[in-house]
């Protein structure tokens, strides 16, 4: 079951199966909620608010300033910046960022679902690298049917958009490239860099601040906020989008930690199908009805994936540094 991961990714010692089997699946029910809503509300605060940089600023901040109040009132664990800790994960923040931003890019100027059906097939390349740099078996035969199935939708889907846009698909390349890298350097990073989910909420979107002003200033956007006329409508999903962006932050790295990075992206895919629900009723520019038929096709696929388990006396190795079976970093 897509929505009850297994509990395997979790330290061993401490709480026991039935809690840990809890905390994975409040950890996947969460980033799934927040992920099928986050698509819509970017897609309309970017509708709104042309400008992706300015939208993704004020996610971060909002992020960095909610962790801060939080943490400043003890109502959770935030640790202040260290510069030894912040040296050993910047690369998470100049991932993350370059994953969000072309993730907006892209829905920016192509469809929705063009964007989800891109997306589902991300597991294919996923798994391989699993099994190649964090230590899981090889897919099921089970499993690489599945994939199978989420590969056979996403051509299907493409065969028949109606609105395709070169633009477009060159951002959803670019997002598709970013984000495999993403989905399997930052599980490696949260098991290499111990630290409380809500500290990696506040070093991810505080580190990757500065970067983004530098794209915001490079891209021109300054110029559209001169001329931009605001409205309440724009502001509103502006808010909307920046309070969201504190909860997927959150959800994201608690379910990271909770499973694989394989079954950590086909738990994304899979909720997108009230994506595509909410999409077809408030978004004219959506697929035709054979379209959404190649799509529920390749999240059915995804449904179907069954993760791998971890190889027996086998660690994984990212970027030189041992992980063990249990998904953590090996002591020298």
């Amino acid at each position: 079951m897509i929505g009850a991961p297994p509990a395997t990714e979790m330290p061993a010692g401490g709480p026991g199966r039935g809690a840990l089997a809890a905390h994975s699946a409040f950890a996947a029910g969460g980033y799934m909620l927040c992920s099928s809503l986050m698509l819509v509300v970017n897609k309309l605060a970017v509708f709104w608010l042309p400008a992706p940089s300015t939208v993704l600023l004020v996610q971060f901040l909002a992020s960095v300033a909610a962790m801060y109040v939080a943490g400043s009132l003890k109502l959770c664990e935030v640790e202040p910046i260290r510069l030894d800790t912040a040296r050993r994960f910047i690369l998470v923040p100049i991932v993350f960022l370059g994953t969000v931003f072309a993730n907006i890019k892209a829905l920016q100027f192509a469809t929705v679902e063009t964007f989800i059906v891109f997306r589902a097939s991300t597991p294919l390349i996923i798994a391989l690298l699993d099994y190649q740099f964090l230590g899981r078996e090889l897919p099921s035969v089970r499993s690489w049917l599945s994939l199978g199935l989420i590969l056979t939708g996403a051509f299907g889907y493409v065969l028949n958009d109606q609105f395709f846009h070169v633009k477009g698909y060159f951002w959803v390349a670019v997002w598709y490239a970013v984000f495999v890298t993403d989905q399997v350097y930052i599980k490696h990073a949260i098991s290499a860099v111990k630290m409380s989910p809500w500290t990696r909420v506040y070093y991810t979107n505080l580190l990757a601040t500065p970067l983004l002003l530098v794209i915001l200033v490079l891209s021109g956007e300054i110029g559209t906020l001169v001329t931009f006329e605001w409205e309440p409508i724009s502001v509103f999903w502006l808010a909307v989008s920046a309070l969201l962006g504190v909860a997927i932050a959150y959800f994201s790295f608690l379910a990271r930690e909770a499973v694989s990075a394989t079954y950590f992206t086909v738990i994304g895919n899979v909720c997108k199908v009230l994506t595509v629900f909410i999409n077809v009723l408030m978004w004219k520019y959506h697929a035709t009805p054979l379209g959404l038929g190649f799509l529920f096709l390749s999240l059915f696929g995804a449904a179907r994936y069954e993760q791998s388990p971890m190889r027996p006396n086998k660690p994984a190795s990212v970027a030189g540094h041992p992980i063990d079976a249990g998904g953590r970093r090996a002591e020298p």
